[in-house]
């Protein structure tokens, strides 16, 4: 692919060299030869990639090269982003692999003819698999899953029954998808625990990615639901009847519970905890081992929220000085 034709794909503008470049990948500077894209942020950056090999480097909107370089030069508003879209672009297409013999396919399986399914994979009763979608080997497609187009299925995905997925839904290995929620009723003589209906389903939105080993339970009598580009971490946790809004990334080891929501735009570190029924705001950062209490709500959009329960960092780093005062004064 040409310079020119990323640029007409994603924007900016050419600053130095020809659009008729061509670039066959992306890399880091220190590693970057003939034919890579680059990119830099600020000063420093943009001369350390300009002094390398790459055949062409993404600046920031506000640079202007102060001589003639050997490399193109494309000025954009948030250059990482640019490099990132274009990376995609450059990327080479898997080779379609057809539908291997060793995987199992129901007759009844409405299965577009440019998907490729592996070794070993399961594609159950009444299932949907949109065009140019790949199931990858082991992974298992529940009966009456319904799975997009340009979706990725990593191995050993498990998709229980009913299971939505949209379009350009990327799903690492080992997820699970879809399975019956921690929902009990306790009979108060006995003791005894008898589940609470787990009948419910599970949507995922377009364009998002589900991390190695997660899992999110489908709803109870009700839905769960992903909304569009929502990014999950590896082990990551999602109870049944939550709702995730749109955007919002959420880092390794974190769990939600049950019936509990999270606003778009929002952003949860690892190791956050959000119990059953609570509500996270649009926009709002909770950092690392954050804890949400049962039945909260928390709507300081923009403001990063620390401790447990979760407070603004200031507040918290403020307690955290006082506790540490009042315990060297009782050592003293």
């Amino acid at each position: 692919m040409t310079v020119g034709e990323l640029i007409d794909r994603l924007g900016g503008d050419l600053v130095q060299g020809d659009r008729e470049t061509l670039l066959a990948g992306v890399a880091d500077v220190e590693q970057a030869k003939e034919l890579d894209l680059v990119f830099g942020e600020n000063e420093a950056a943009v001369t350390r990639a300009l002094s390398g090999w790459a055949s062409a480097v993404v600046v920031p909107a506000d640079y202007r090269p102060d001589e003639t370089g050997r490399a193109a030069v494309i000025a954009t508003a948030q250059p990482r982003l640019w490099f990132a879209k274009a990376a995609r672009l450059l990327a080479e297409p898997l080779p379609a692999m057809g539908w291997h013999p060793a995987a199992t396919i129901s007759p009844d399986a409405h299965v577009a003819e440019t998907v490729s399914i592996g070794a070993g994979a399961v594609v159950g009763h009444g299932a949907v698999i949109g065009e140019f979608s790949r199931v990858e080997a082991g992974a298992v497609i529940g009966n009456g899953v319904r799975i997009g187009e340009h979706c990725r299925i990593y191995p050993r995905v498990v998709l229980y029954p009913g299971t939505q997925v949209g379009d350009r839904v990327v799903i690492h290995a080992g997820a699970v998808l879809g399975a019956d929620g921690f929902g009990y009723v306790r009979d108060r003589e006995t003791g005894a625990y008898t589940q609470f209906p787990q009948q419910g389903t599970l949507v995922i939105e377009d364009d998002v990615e589900i991390g190695a080993n997660s899992t999110i339970d489908r709803g109870a009598l009700a839905e769960t639901r992903i909304r569009r580009g929502v990014k999950l971490d590896n082990l990551v946790h999602i109870g049944h009847n939550c709702d995730i809004g749109e955007d919002v990334v959420i880092a390794s080891q974190t769990g939600i519970s049950g019936s509990s929501s999270v606003g778009k735009g929002a952003i949860l570190a690892g190791q956050v905890g959000i119990g059953d029924h609570a509500h996270v705001g649009d926009g709002v950062i909770l950092g690392g081992q954050a804890g949400v209490l049962s039945g909260k709500t928390l709507t300081t959009r923009g403001t990063v929220l620390w401790g447990t329960p979760a407070k603004p960092l200031r507040e918290y780093l403020r307690e955290l000085a006082t506790l540490t005062r009042l315990a060297r004064r009782k050592k003293d």
